[in-house]
């Protein structure tokens, strides 16, 4: 029985384990990622007080384009057959994008999308593992040791998170990444943008608009913290009364503070916050997030979709190809037949 190993809880890791799924039926999948969660930066966090008041903190709606929509259409069709994907009604001041491209939103949360990949491929996610090592082991296995000291055997490992945290790893994988000056080089030339983000989650029936009052979410030009906000429980079309609110800052703002913790940049996201909206009421609770890792500004060059950094050792995701949900569904396809071809 072959054993693979996918490390990254994303949308990436999710779909190539479908695709394993479908092509390698009697494959042992294992699935581990550091964070606490399932969605990587598809990610849904719960009110402390209140868990049916959610909001997305990272990916806010999804976008197909005509070519992307006809490309990848049997996976739109799935997602909105299963409830996972719905079109987004509500409207969005400041939208991007052609009038024939498709705008999704996930009613229960964006997380669900990666959730809904992870059960079509049978994998139960072990989260809080956190990979430190890969080294080759007999036999042409691969040997991967976590953080807390545990290590297992896999026959290939699937690597997905954002690719300079591909550097922190030691072991085999570091000694191919270090002798190999071209592949080093390319690495190296990924880039992501960084930015924040502040989940406001609100008392029931608590009153929050947005300048235009009949706006789900709108897009803010020349703010020097803020460039996204959404009352996220209307984007999505949520059935209910009680009000989540997203605020992304502007990428320049991201860069500038991206060194420091969420606890020192929340103050400066909440006083924004009541400035430019001074009506609002005081949220129950707040949560503030640091993507350092935002969105792909650079990929790999010439877009593979993945590399092999040796036989059954492979590295994807959206840095290979695009940073978005097209992108990340264009690596897992690459992904998954250098892995079929391998086994």
């Amino acid at each position: 029985m072959t054993r693979v190993l996918l490390v990254g809880g994303g949308l990436t890791s999710s779909v190539v384990g479908t695709l394993l799924r479908r092509e390698l039926p009697h494959a042992e999948l294992v699935l581990w990622d550091k964070a606490r969660g399932a969605g990587g930066r598809m990610s849904t966090s719960r009110s402390p007080h209140d868990p049916t008041c959610t909001l997305d903190l990272g990916a806010q709606y999804i976008s197909a384009t005509p070519e992307y929509a006809e490309l990848h259409s049997s996976y739109y069709e799935e997602l909105v057959s299963a409830g996972v994907l719905a079109p987004l009604t509500n409207k969005v001041v400041g939208m991007r994008g052609g009038e024939d491209t498709k705008h999704y939103v996930s009613p229960a949360g964006v997380s669900s999308i990666v959730k809904h990949y992870m059960k079509q491929a049978n994998i139960n996610p072990r989260f809080e593992q956190h990979v430190r090592s890969i080294e080759e082991a007999a036999g042409g296995k691969w040997n991967v040791k976590t953080q807390s000291g545990e290590q297992d055997t896999f026959d290939a490992v699937v690597l997905t998170m954002p690719v300079p945290q591909i550097f922190a790893l030691s072991g085999t994988v570091k000694e191919i990444i270090d002798g190999d000056e071209k592949l080093r080089t390319n690495l190296h030339s990924v880039d992501y943008s960084s930015r924040y983000a502040l989940g406001l989650f609100y008392e029931d029936g608590a009153k929050v608009a947005l300048e235009d009052s009949s706006a789900a979410a709108q897009y803010i030009a020349n703010h020097p913290v803020i460039r996204f906000v959404a009352l996220d429980h209307r984007k999505r079309g949520a059935d209910t009364t009680t009000p989540s609110v997203v605020v992304h800052t502007s990428v320049p703002f991201g860069k500038a503070h991206v060194e420091e913790t969420p606890n020192q940049v929340q103050p400066l996201l909440v006083s924004s916050v009541t400035e430019m909206f001074p009506h609002w009421p005081q949220p129950k609770a707040i949560k503030c997030q640091k993507w350092r890792f935002s969105q792909v500004t650079s990929a790999y060059p010439g877009l593979p979709g993945y590399v092999s950094l040796a036989g059954g050792l492979v590295v994807g995701g959206d840095g290979f190809t695009h940073s978005n949900m097209d992108g990340c569904i264009e690596s897992a396809q690459a992904v998954a037949a250098a892995v079929v071809q391998k086994g």
